[in-house]
């Protein structure tokens, strides 16, 4: 285990302890132990809990119009709100920077993904969404992270969140950037197919957006 991970082991313990008792205590309610966890992200940074519920409602979308099956539909919107839950470990400094991170910032906020599937994993009505969460970072490729999974090795609903994750981080404010329209971040992401994007998915975004 990382130092960076140990410092913050007791975050990210306390979370995913809170989210057990939540889970303990009403086995068969998982809006309670999202809304545990989401409302945990809003302390932390509002900005991650905006937009999560943006990315949540692009990937149902997204999977609504490719005709998955309810289950599937609801899991990628679940898997989608709890997408960076783990940002709850990153510090302040790195996750609210108002200019471009560094190397070794961006290595931190790498761990992200690694850090919410930690937060989920003893929650027993959550641990099934821990591998799309844990891989919403992979890249049609096979150059994400954490794992480096290639083309449809990577979950679907990852490579939905990706998708999704992307145009909303495009078109969303950053102090260190300026937002694209929605007509620039849908050429980038049809410019990134096959490379950082499963083309299947890019192709359905862009028919809901036209």
């Amino acid at each position: 285990m990382t130092t960076f991970f140990i410092k913050n082991l007791f975050i990210l313990s306390f979370c995913s302890l809170l989210l057990s008792l939540s889970s303990a205590a009403y086995p068969s309610c998982e809006n309670d132990s999202v809304t545990v966890a989401l409302n945990s992200l809003k302390l932390k940074d509002v900005n991650s809990f905006e937009h999560s519920f943006r990315v949540a409602k692009l990937s149902e979308d997204i999977a609504n119009k490719m005709n998955l099956n309810k289950e599937t539909i609801h899991s990628a919107k679940i898997s989608a709100l709890l997408h960076d839950i783990g940002k709850i470990g990153i510090p302040d400094a790195i996750l609210k920077k108002t200019s471009s991170l560094t190397k070794e910032e961006y290595e931190k906020i790498k761990k992200h993904p690694l850090m919410s599937e930690l937060i989920i994993t003893k929650v027993k009505c959550l641990e099934k969404y821990k591998k799309y969460i844990r891989n919403h970072h992979e890249r049609y490729d096979g150059k994400g992270y954490p794992d480096g999974l290639l083309g449809d090795n990577i979950p679907l609903i990852s490579r939905i969140i990706t998708v999704a994750d992307s145009f909303d981080a495009m078109t969303s404010d950053r102090p260190y950037k300026k937002k694209m329209t929605n007509e620039e971040a849908v050429a980038e992401l049809i410019k990134n197919t096959k490379t950082q994007f499963d083309p299947k998915v890019v192709d359905v975004f862009v028919k809901i957006k036209h």
